[in-house]
């Protein structure tokens, strides 16, 4: 296999984030708090286990937000520090997530669905206010639930699950605790458009080294065409970016073939991820990617809690919108989807691949490696997860 770092040839052009045209510093401040909290969360549940993970960061700051729009003292204080987002204005945060979420899922995107919900106990008296700011700008469902009657809440839960997101998330959670006072949930699906396209017609089985000591099969993509790619010689790792249609990207983040990809989360931060973008450099490469599904469901609880996030989880949180003694939040709920395949249109794909005078260097994904999701004009990370096993 070609070594990543010969891949990179000088004298490619150089490709930087694109930088949004905006006035107010905020929006970037939202930006790069939303890939710092990112990298946090994803490092927190990341550590926990060592299969695939597949987790929507940015719908978990949206619904994080929401929150903190009905919070003061401590608990707010302590919501802005976990989410990267001091020195911001709390009171701007609904209308700043209001326009980054238009732009980041206009009405024709069908691919991307994310949906947030707050949702109290029936003995919480919410204000009218508070439910129409988190529907109107953080595009939130806000009903309040009896949870005594428990086997109700969680088909409504999970009902609001598969309306969001067309079926293709089915189901939340299982079981709730009939002293819940409040819950967060959110869903998200995505389907990749790469463009350009994988051909599945040149998608063929070949090994996927799990570890040392397993080896699988799996359906591996294939495409020669230009692409961006930087080297961490740091980390010892490849970065390769597939561009998609709809102004998101994906970056694979490949370890060396002697670097634990457990050595490489631990340092994976924001400003890493910023640096990794603007290092992206441009080069004929032919690409075998593994064909993949994720779906994954977390309970965050603990997790936010090890970010520092723990007030909102007490009997004192400052809950203030929620009636004069408010709720203590009792868990968090995220389920995400990521499918990432080839296409079968043949007319679109034009074949599969681009022609070149000489065969350029194949990078080639058979081994655990970390991706991230991010909007590209934007800058906002979407997604972010690791592929252990791409059948698992």
């Amino acid at each position: 296999m070609t070594p990543l770092l010969s891949l990179l040839l000088p004298g490619f052009l150089l490709l930087g984030l694109a930088s949004p045209a905006i006035t107010d510093g905020s929006v970037e401040k939202l930006t790069n708090g939303n890939t710092d909290f990112a990298a946090k969360l994803y490092q927190a549940v990341a550590s926990r286990t060592d299969d695939n993970v597949c987790l929507s960061t940015f719908a978990l700051s949206t619904a994080l937000s929401a929150l903190l729009s009905a919070t003061s003292g401590p608990t707010q204080e302590q919501l802005l520090q976990g989410l990267g987002l001091t020195g911001l204005d709390a009171q701007m945060l609904p209308e700043l997530f209001q326009n980054l979420r238009t732009a980041i899922q206009p009405g024709n995107i069908t691919n991307l669905k994310q949906a947030v919900a707050l949702l109290p106990s029936h003995n919480f008296e919410v204000s009218a206010s508070l439910r129409e700011l988190v529907q109107t700008k953080f595009g939130g469902y806000m009903p309040s639930l009896r949870y005594t009657d428990q086997a109700e809440a969680i088909t409504t839960i999970n009902r609001w699950a598969q309306d969001q997101t067309g079926d293709q998330i089915q189901q939340v959670v299982t079981a709730v605790d009939a002293q819940t006072e409040l819950l967060l949930a959110t869903v998200s699906y995505y389907k990749t458009q790469f463009s350009p396209l994988f051909n599945a017609s040149l998608t063929q089985d070949e090994r996927f080294y799990v570890n040392k000591y397993v080896v699988v099969m799996v359906p591996m993509m294939f495409r020669a065409d230009k692409y961006f790619l930087a080297y961490d010689r740091s980390l010892k790792v490849g970065v390769l970016k597939l561009p998609m249609g709809d102004s998101m990207a994906m970056l694979v983040v490949l370890p060396d073939e002697d670097v634990d990809i457990i050595d490489v989360e631990e340092k994976v931060t924001g400003e890493k991820i910023r640096g990794w973008i603007r290092q992206l450099k441009k080069t004929k490469l032919e690409v075998q990617l593994p064909r993949f599904i994720l779906e994954k469901s977390y309970a965050l609880r603990d997790v936010l809690q090890t970010l520092n996030m723990n007030k909102m989880f007490q009997d004192d949180a400052d809950i203030i919108e929620m009636g004069s003694k408010g709720p203590k939040l009792t868990q968090v709920y995220q389920k995400s989807a990521v499918f990432v395949g080839d296409s079968r249109d043949e007319v679109a794909t034009a074949g599969g691949a681009s022609t070149f005078s000489y065969p350029p260097p194949r990078l080639t994904i058979n081994r655990p490696f970390l991706f991230i999701i991010y909007h590209q004009t934007i800058g906002s990370v979407l997604f972010m997860g690791r592929v252990t096993n791409p059948i698992a």
